[in-house]
């Protein structure tokens, strides 16, 4: 069977493997770290910190829309993309749209906070590649004074705290990613979801834009 001449390929098979792969570690993560189960959950999250660097390098090297520059918008263009929401009748855009673009943008730089606070967290009980670091670890001597201990159990809490707000970010982020991804659906009679599965979407609607 032929390809479809009103479609074009968008997303390259390093966008979309990279991107499903997260949407099935994530939950992983989220929810092993719920009934500690500590191996697993430090696996899935060395997983999505590796996805997410290769992401944001992929981000600057990678094919045309999968690179920054290309739906990374200036406000203005942002925001006017968001008031033609309003109307129901918003500008078609062949990559991500200026909102969905700022959304890729917040989640990776949540979800590498989020793997950032993991492995301190994780060296804070003398475990993973940051324990050899880690200015404070409950790994120590017997003869460690009770100070020295409680230090190290406010280190522990604060980025078990630190740790567990930008989960619930990610999550939430997560959730309007959803809602935008169907929105945007919707809207412009397009099927998203198929278009990160396949790589393609349809030609028409495309537009010059102003990235200003």
């Amino acid at each position: 069977m032929g390809s479809d001449p009103n479609e074009v390929k968008v997303w390259d098979i390093a966008v979309r493997v990279s991107h499903w792969s997260l949407v099935g570690l994530f939950p992983i993560a989220y929810l092993t770290g719920e009934i500690e189960a500590e191996t697993l959950h430090a696996w899935a999250g060395y997983a999505i910190l590796g996805l997410i660097l290769f992401r944001i390098l992929w981000g600057i090297v990678g094919t045309k829309h999968a690179r920054f520059t290309d739906f990374v918008f200036g406000w203005s263009t942002t925001l006017a993309y968001a008031r033609s929401l309003v109307t129901l009748r918003p500008k078609h855009y062949l990559g991500h749209n200026p909102l969905g673009g700022w959304m890729v943008v917040a989640l990776l730089a949540t979800l590498l906070l989020l793997s950032w606070s993991g492995l301190e967290l994780y060296a804070g009980k003398g475990k993973g590649p940051l324990s050899g670091t880690a200015a404070l670890t409950l790994l120590e001597p017997a003869h460690a004074h009770d100070d020295d201990r409680e230090r190290k159990d406010d280190h522990e809490s604060l980025w078990e705290d630190v740790h567990e707000f930008l989960a619930h970010l990610s999550l939430l982020l997560v959730v309007l990613h959803i809602g935008g991804v169907l929105l945007s659906s919707l809207l412009h009679r397009e099927n998203l979801v198929r278009a990160m599965v396949t790589g393609k979407k349809r030609k028409w609607g495309q537009t010059p834009v102003d990235k200003s």
